[in-house]
């Protein structure tokens, strides 16, 4: 993980991660245990990541000259949960990753 794809993968990997847990942790800790301040923290550490898991798409699209697909299916699979593990196959398979 030390050149560019790498570090953008394991971001992927990373944000991905802080969805699943504000969705299968702090969320059922706010409804069901009424615990609202889980949601709190969780929620702005994975917005934090989320911005930076932005940035990190725009980086690597200039960097790496990625098309439009690829950058627009980068974005999409951060709002969905298992997303990005999915996504990371994609891109090992690809030839963007040496």
């Amino acid at each position: 993980m030390t050149n560019t794809m790498g570090r953008f993968r394991m971001m992927g990997l990373i944000e991905g991660g802080s969805l699943l847990v504000l969705l299968f942790l702090a969320m059922p800790l706010k409804y069901w245990f009424d615990i609202p301040e889980a949601v709190s923290v969780v929620g702005a550490l994975h917005g934090f990541l989320f911005i930076t898991y932005c940035l990190f798409i725009a980086y690597i699209t200039l960097k790496i000259r990625w098309s439009l697909k690829w950058a627009a299916g980068a974005v999409v699979v951060a709002f969905i949960p298992f997303g990005n593990f999915v996504f990371d196959n994609y891109l090992k398979k690809s030839s963007f990753v040496n």
